[in-house]
């Protein structure tokens, strides 16, 4: 599996990102791939980190959709390639139309940085096969707009496409319905706000990050088995 970890000005989560990948999924090549890039046609698998793209002087996420690296990420995604966004990563690609809803600020307007209780929604994806539904994961946010909005509407859709991937135990941001990780329509794109990679080793205080990558990299090995 050969995957690209995207940067862009503000990026701070990529190296975290870049390490989870490389240590845990057995990828043959991991990548840094800058903000300025053209193409990501090469990479099986395509990371978005957490950070604050651009300062998030206009609104999280609003800037990094137009960087040049973004038209490609769109297209791979359309090829049913796997794109992962975390946190900021989460808003990019919502504000790219490639996952529904919106990012309010959190409903105390505070900046909040703690571990919380993360429940698997659904466990049939391809970011999730590793753990059993119902689990209940330690995995660390830090965000001051992580606070999910969509319509009626939207979250229906959601709900009846099992789409919901992972939810807050408890109510930390506002978020509706306690959302806190949703996938696209074809299963092949996830956001999600909580940081899985810097839940990756005992002594960062959990290691319940782990089976999301390697989720990912079981998904590209069974799709790409060579038999005889």
């Amino acid at each position: 599996m050969k995957a690209a970890v995207i940067v862009f000005p503000g990026s701070n989560c990529d190296t975290d990102m870049f390490h989870a990948v490389k240590d845990f999924t057995a990828a043959d090549v991991v990548e840094f791939v800058p903000h300025t890039a053209s193409s990501v046609a090469d990479y099986d698998a395509i990371f978005i980190p957490g950070g604050f793209s651009y300062g998030d002087y206009l609104r999280t996420g609003a800037i990094a959709r137009f960087a040049p690296v973004m038209k490609s990420v769109s297209e791979e995604a359309a090829k049913g390639k796997t794109i992962v966004g975390v946190c900021n990563g989460f808003q990019i690609l919502q504000e790219a139309g490639l996952l529904p809803g919106a990012m309010k600020r959190n409903k105390d307007l505070k900046f909040i940085c703690r571990t919380v209780g993360l429940k698997i929604e659904n466990h049939s994806t391809r970011f999730t096969s590793e753990y059993t539904e119902g689990d209940v994961l330690q995995v660390p946010i830090a965000h001051g707009e992580g606070n999910f909005e969509c319509d009626d509407e939207t979250l229906q859709k959601l709900q009846d496409n099992n789409q919901i991937v992972f939810t807050y135990v408890n109510d930390v941001n506002g978020s509706k319905s306690q959302i806190a990780g949703i996938q696209n329509e074809e299963g092949n794109v996830l956001g999600m706000m909580p940081h899985p990679e810097r839940a990756m080793e005992a002594w960062l205080g959990s290691e319940d990050g782990r089976q999301l990558f390697t989720s990912v990299y079981r998904h590209w090995r069974e799709m790409n088995v060579v038999t005889n």
